[in-house]
């Protein structure tokens, strides 16, 4: 489980780390980048990392909490992480959205609730099939 998580964690921050960079290269070609933005890229890769390849692996994969926890747990994280990533892109940025929070945590909560749903639907049927090959 360790390993699967710290994995989980790597991928997720060396591919956040170059959508970042990339995104930076094609917005703000003739811009300098100071050093200290730098490390707010870092913190954005760390922040996608916890939430996307740590929070949702462990949430889903390994506690055993109703529906419902995981749905609220996923959502508020998720938003209050994205919230995060954007206030260390941009700080005028995040004074333009952070009025729409309360919007922004709906649209997760009806979205993750529908994402559960489908994610079990699959997980009940592959696991009947997984039971009918060691019937058969």
């Amino acid at each position: 489980m360790a390993n699967q998580i710290r994995q989980g964690f790597f991928q997720v921050f060396t591919l956040t780390s170059l959508w970042v960079t990339l995104l930076l290269t094609v917005f703000f070609r003739d811009q300098p980048v100071e050093m200290l933005y730098l490390w707010r890229l870092a913190g954005i890769a760390a922040i996608a990392a916890v939430v996307f390849g740590v929070m949702y692996n462990v949430l889903w994969n390994h506690f055993t909490l109703k529906p419902l926890w995981n749905i609220l747990i996923g959502s508020i994280l998720s938003i209050a992480g994205g919230m995060g990533m954007v206030w260390l892109f941009s700080v005028e940025m995040f004074d333009y959205i952070s009025a729409w929070w309360p919007g922004m945590l709906l649209l997760s909560l009806i979205l993750h609730t529908v994402a559960f749903y489908f994610y079990a639907r699959a997980n009940s049927r592959k696991s009947a099939e997984e039971l009918n090959k060691i019937l058969k």
